[in-house]
């Protein structure tokens, strides 16, 4: 046995861990935007939403999502983990977490327009915006979990 096949389960864990941490800041950050699109852009409610979004992407969703990365690569790095020649969930599940991790991105953009007081964008489309982390998530879950073919 393998160092990585011995801490598979420890492997695992840490990943939903890291996910749940993840998809709580996706969710939250987007709705931070909702609000504070509809605030003046550089009163004290704007610099107070500032100061949360900063600390939320920095503090828990941008390591949360590069622990989720690594143990999801440690995962497929373990022998036997993945049965590579079975049905598609796997690389379709792979393509849902690249576009979280797009979406991520995306939001980190957002914060930064927000800092320099440059957000063009309205509450409800970030309303909308908020759904989509939420949209990935639950084909992800599906997909892991039911493992369609």
């Amino acid at each position: 046995m393998s160092f990585l096949t011995d801490c598979f389960l420890w492997i695992k864990a840490l990943h939903v861990i890291s996910v749940i941490a993840w998809m709580a800041a996706m969710l939250y950050l987007p709705r931070l935007y909702v609000y504070h699109a509809d605030v003046v852009a550089e009163g004290p409610e704007s610099a107070l939403f500032k100061i949360m979004e900063r600390r939320l992407a920095r503090s828990i969703m941008t390591p949360s999502m590069v622990l989720t990365w690594v143990f999801g690569l440690l995962m497929i790095a373990t022998p036997g983990a993945i049965d590579w020649s079975s049905n598609h969930w796997f690389h379709i599940k792979l393509l849902m977490v690249f576009m979280m991790s797009g979406i991520h991105g995306y939001l980190i953009y957002c914060m930064k327009a927000f800092a320099k007081d440059r957000n063009n964008r309205s509450s409800r489309f970030f309303r909308v915006l908020n759904e989509i982390p939420a949209i990935i998530m639950v084909m992800i879950v599906l997909l892991v979990i039911v493992r369609p073919g």
